[in-house]
């Protein structure tokens, strides 16, 4: 077995180009570990320390824990003692027996399991008290250093351990994974697949077994020896089934590791038979056939199975095919992103959209093939902040041909073409589906609006699928200020228009910042039908910067009335885009009244308006509209001024951009 540390010492196998270093100091394992050796000391992780931070957020350790390397627990540690394998992982006080079933079905894959567990390791020479682990999360690999100081008691490992007390890598493991997501407690309660996915980067399908396809024998025959990792449990219906033992010595709401499958002659008859492993090291299947149960038994007392799969293609047919992969990172942000479910029309529209394209379909059939698995970011590490998994889900509508965010009315009137089985609080959720070459809109979203969360997408097709986020272009679609009329071609309203200028600007026939405060407060808060507080001198600075053309801090008679047609039209805009009439603008509003004033926006930007603008509750008055059109087409201006031929870029200097800055 290749993890036998044993001889010399450990091989020097310098971190894999595509992980990345995730400790504090930005060095690498072999950084630290060399720095040490120099140093004459052992390792001291201060990004996971040996204190109770590291253990609990919420309660305190009911024994007093002692935190010990393996050398002083017993005398001759070992990292891997007879290779990695499903017998060296005991469930200690700690309820992560779905991180066991994982790790239990990692040391079936030799090749994830090297992955996980780096081969440049041991207690041997070289040793400096730390070790390293690798996991996969949200689309990239992270490398994890830890100490070895474990929690003790009595001068025995308190969490997972293995079943000989000299051998350490499993307790080393959970450290590791631990500290990943923040703290010991962090791994209470969870499902398999989660730390299946970790270990090695696959995508997870998940079967109900009464509802299991024909064939699913052989899908799990398949899975087991293409490498897949498969875990199963049997469901609880309320919180006092949980752990309950059944009259078969199986555990309800427990996480198991099947380790095998298998046909054997019984009595003339081809009997199928499964070997399903607790993470507890007992209480055992006790009925026919011992530690292996027959297939028919599974099926019967086990409600779901999980298998995470190292390509989707491992439960398909015979052949591998190589499979398109595309990756969306994205967030739900209350207020821009965070629409919840179909059943919540009025901010459905505002989650993110992503262009599906499939292309090409499958060989020797009519549609396209494909897995889409949407995970919900850092849940774990984020328990300690009060935060839960969300229940999350996707819809997949027919694309209708415009290159733009679809608005409320498209979904009001089309139904969804495809979407995940379930909205559940997982924290990854994953389907398979045919569908006809085509384009598609495929939009991920929480159940319930106004949910804030950092989501990971990931699109596995057979055939190179093309994906777009729909949300990511900026446009702005300003019209050209209009000429001024001459006063010999002004209309009677242009002439009573200029006998108010002449009263606000007086004797020099310019508006100052201090004038124009003046004026717009007394004009906007007689309007009873919208919500106003006061401008400020600032405000009234800012929009003099806009409509300022020539360059005085003052505003003319041509430059005021340009200004003052485009509050009238942006007046219009608020009442019009105010769909409940409350004299507020909501944050899903503002979106659709900005796309009216010509600012097509991404949803990053909408996201910064709104952190910027909007109250508490999601609101905002006239005011801050005003404010949030008058930086939003300044900064427009100036770019369509200042930008290249092709309209994309602007060059500036470090003063331009100084002066650019300070004029928006």
């Amino acid at each position: 077995m290749p993890y036998l540390y044993r001889g010399p010492g450990p091989q020097k196998h310098p971190t894999p180009k595509d992980t990345r270093v995730t400790h504090s100091s930005g060095q690498s394992f072999e950084q630290l570990r060399q720095g040490c050796l120099q140093k004459g000391i052992l390792f001291e992780d201060a990004d996971f320390p040996a204190n109770s931070s590291s253990l609990f957020y919420s309660e305190r350790p009911q024994i007093p824990f002692v935190w010990k390397r393996p050398g002083e627990i017993v005398e001759n540690p070992e990292f891997i003692l007879g290779g990695a394998t499903r017998t060296d992982i005991c469930q200690g006080e700690l309820g992560d027996c779905w991180l066991l079933a994982a790790i239990a079905s990692l040391t079936l894959n030799e090749k994830a399991l090297s992955r996980v567990l780096p081969q440049d390791q041991s207690f041997g020479p070289g040793y400096a008290g730390m070790f390293h682990f690798q996991f996969w999360q949200h689309n990239e690999w992270l490398d994890v250093v830890v100490d070895d100081r474990l929690p003790t008691f009595r001068d025995r490992l308190v969490f997972l351990h293995s079943a000989d007390n000299n051998e350490f890598w499993s307790a080393l493991l959970e450290k590791a994974y631990a500290k990943l997501n923040g703290s010991y407690e962090a791994l209470k309660g969870g499902s398999a697949i989660e730390a299946m996915e970790d270990f090695t980067g696959g995508v997870a399908e998940t079967f109900e077994t009464k509802e299991a396809p024909e064939d699913f024998y052989e899908i799990l025959e398949k899975a087991l020896k293409r490498g897949s990792l498969v875990g199963c449990s049997i469901d609880v219906r309320n919180a006092a089934e949980s752990e309950a033992r059944t009259s078969f010595g199986l555990i309800k709401g427990h996480a198991y590791t099947v380790t095998g499958i298998d046909q054997v002659n019984f009595r003339g008859q081809n009997m199928e038979l499964i070997r399903v492993r607790n993470p507890w090291g007992q209480v055992e299947w006790n009925g026919s056939w011992s530690d292996k149960m027959a297939y028919k038994d599974f099926k019967s007392h086990f409600d779901k199975v999980e298998i995470c799969s190292l390509t989707p293609d491992a439960l398909d047919d015979d052949a591998l095919h190589k499979w398109e992969v595309t990756v969306h990172q994205g967030s739900w942000v209350r207020g821009s992103t965070a629409g919840g479910c179909r059943n919540f029309l009025d901010t459905f529209w505002t989650n993110p959209q992503i262009k599906l394209s499939l292309t090409e379909k499958d060989e020797g059939q009519e549609e396209c093939t494909f897995l889409v698995a949407l995970m919900q970011k850092d849940r774990r590490k984020l328990r300690r902040f009060g935060a839960n998994m969300l229940t999350i889900g996707y819809a997949i509508y027919q694309y209708p041909g415009k290159d733009e965010h679809l608005n409320k009315d498209f979904f009001r009137y089309h139904a969804s073409q495809a979407r995940s089985k379930t909205f559940i609080n997982l924290r990854e959720v994953s389907d398979r589906f045919k569908l006809p070459p085509g384009e598609y809109i495929l939009i991920p979203s929480t159940f319930e609006p106004h949910q804030e969360a950092d989501f990971c997408l990931r699109i596995f097709s057979e055939k190179k699928a093309i994906t777009q986020d729909v949300d990511g272009n900026v446009d702005i679609d300003l019209p050209e200020p209009p000429k001024p009329t001459s006063p010999s071609q002004e209309t009677e309203e242009e002439r009573q228009f200029r006998a108010l200028f002449e009263r606000i600007a007086g004797k020099d026939m310019e508006v100052t910042a201090g004038e124009l405060e003046y004026v717009l407060n007394a004009v906007l808060q007689k309007k009873k039908d919208i919500k106003f507080k006061k401008l400020s001198l600032i405000s009234c600075k800012n929009i003099i910067s806009l409509m300022d053309t020539s360059g005085n801090g003052k505003l003319e008679f041509d430059e005021f009335k340009v200004f003052w047609d485009t509050l009238k039209k942006w007046t219009h805009l608020f009442l019009q885009f105010d769909a409940d009439k409350s004299g507020t603008m909501s944050s899903y509003e503002l979106r659709v009244a900005l796309k009216a004033a010509g600012f097509q926006l991404s949803n990053h930007l909408l996201q910064l308006i709104v952190l910027r603008y909007a109250d508490e509750e999601l609101q905002l008055g006239f005011d801050d509209f005003l404010n949030c059109l008058v930086r939003l087409e300044n900064a427009g201006r100036v770019f369509q001024a200042l930008s290249t031929k092709n309209k994309e870029f602007i060059h500036l200097n470090i003063n331009e951009f100084i002066c650019l800055t300070m004029n928006i």
